[in-house]
């Protein structure tokens, strides 16, 4: 049984490839399956003898592998400019053998394919001295890799493990910490440890959620199914106060115009997931101090629909502080993208007409609760001898174009 559904799984689940030669292997099969009398390929899986079934099983392997390199050939450009660039120096990086990726190759599976810029061992995407300690990070808080994953992926352009490679060495360096938020303020006089991490807590906190659901969405799990916060700094105030500084972490993303407060509408206009997304948060909205909810369209429309999330989420902490650990009595919204990525800074959003930044200020009743800067500048003021060796990884793989 284990090789049929290995066979319906190559066939059926690959169904990217319509070369020439797919289509005469599918031709094949047909004929097979009205020799054998079978209706449904799918529901009645062709009764091969294990050899016959091997063989179906290595030609197919045989094919898909030569189209593969086709397809890859054909999806050499990525659909966003800064995407392709940083595709085409980790490319290059990895053909260098560069001691970036530690000796790893590319060619790793994602989206149906192989990928010259997804490492084929997903260790070697991350700085290597943070490899051991992230790994129990993540394992023993009970937090979910990107996609729901239990490893790290191995996609070089990931912005979680963008994420980690620049900040996972320094959170338990409080001077290092503070001097992150001294590039964007100079109202922060210290930082908190964060006790919701019940292993290992630190001055960072990675995949952030509150301890209980002030957001309606059922699903508490760290860095999965829930708005979970990239980055969480807790801060201490010039004047006293205690402040969240919620960190949202890009990298080459960018996106397309799809309106999530409609989706599935055609099929279930009145179940579908829009109108569960809006039932979840219109009323969030109309009650925020920091969004304006005179219209509430951009709201779901991507990066605005993460943003939206994420500054509810620390407004609710703040109002419900009681019921958490921590009480904060204010919140900064920190946006961490490469300035390079106008994919993303500077494309014309549908639901607008402007680019990211003055669109969601237009939607913001205090702006200066928001700021955008870039990884570099972020960086730019911790210890240059002490952490040489993470400037210096991250200078190459990251900053130096």
């Amino acid at each position: 049984m284990g090789l049929i559904k290995q066979l319906v799984k190559n066939i059926y689940m690959e169904q990217f490839v319509f070369s020439e030669a797919f289509q005469d292997r599918m031709k094949f099969l047909e004929n097979f399956r009205k020799e054998r009398g079978i209706r449904d390929f799918r529901k009645n899986p062709y009764p091969f003898t294990e050899e016959e079934l091997r063989e179906q099983i290595a030609d197919h392997k045989k094919i898909l592998k030569k189209l593969g390199k086709l397809k890859s050939q054909k999806t050499k450009h990525m659909k966003s400019i800064y995407q392709e660039k940083q595709r085409e120096k980790v490319v290059k990086l990895l053909s260098e053998e560069n001691k970036i990726f530690y000796g790893g190759k590319g060619g790793g599976y994602f989206m149906r394919s192989d990928r010259d810029f997804v490492l084929n061992e997903y260790e070697k995407n991350l700085f290597k001295p943070i490899l051991k300690e992230v790994m129990e990070y993540f394992r023993l808080n009970g937090i979910d890799w990107w996609g729901g994953r239990k490893v790290p992926t191995g996609h070089t352009l990931s912005s979680q493990i963008a994420c980690l490679n620049h900040l996972f060495a320094i959170r338990k360096d409080k001077k290092a910490v503070l001097s992150l938020l001294k590039n964007v303020s100079d109202d922060f006089e210290d930082v908190y440890e964060i006790k919701t991490d019940k292993f290992n807590p630190a001055f960072i906190q990675f995949e952030a959620v509150s301890d209980k659901d002030h957001l309606r969405e059922e699903q508490t799990t760290r860095g999965t199914k829930c708005t979970s916060i990239d980055v969480l700094i807790f801060a201490k105030h010039k004047d006293g106060t205690k402040w969240l500084i919620p960190i949202e972490w890009k990298y080459t993303e960018h996106y397309q115009n799809q309106n999530k407060a409609i989706e599935g509408a055609k099929k279930d206009p009145n179940n579908c997931k829009g109108e569960v997304r809006k039932a979840r948060y219109s009323d969030l909205i109309n009650n925020s101090n920091q969004l304006q909810s005179k219209d509430h369209y951009c709201y779901y429309f991507e990066p605005f629909y993460q943003l939206m999330r994420q500054t509810l989420w620390a407004e609710q902490m703040i109002k419900h502080k009681e019921t958490e650990t921590l009480k904060a009595d204010n919140f900064l919204h920190l946006h961490i993208i490469p300035k390079e990525n106008r994919d993303l800074l500077k494309k014309e959003y549908k639901c607008s007409g402007s680019d990211m930044e003055s669109t969601w200020r237009k939607n913001l009743k205090d702006n200066s609760k928001y700021q955008i800067v870039s990884p570099e500048t972020f960086m730019q003021n911790i210890d240059k001898k002490e952490y040489a060796e993470l400037i210096d990884y991250l200078s190459s793989r990251y900053w130096n174009e």
